[in-house]
């Protein structure tokens, strides 16, 4: 009997941009999304003190938070910006 195919596997195989094999290309492709990340929240919280809607304060505070997590997430793990730039 065949065995069952892998539902999770790719057909056909797409090439991938990190090479999983080579440490610094995960440390770098993870440094760079995160910081993608936290722009975007950046630029979220510069929209919403625009803007004159109920509850914007909290919005404003939570992103914050995910900022910092984030932030601390690359001083955690050694990737501080002055590392890659």
């Amino acid at each position: 009997m065949d065995k069952p195919r892998n539902p999770y596997e790719e057909f056909p195989p797409s090439p991938r941009q990190v090479r999983l094999d080579h440490h610094d290309s995960v440390r770098t492709h993870v440094h760079q999304q995160v910081c993608t990340e936290v722009e975007r929240l950046e630029r979220r919280i510069e929209i919403l003190r625009l803007a004159k809607a109920p509850h914007v304060a909290v919005m404003i505070s939570a992103y914050e938070r995910m900022i910092d997590r984030k932030k601390g997430f690359l001083q955690n793990w050694e990737m501080g910006e002055r590392r890659y730039y």
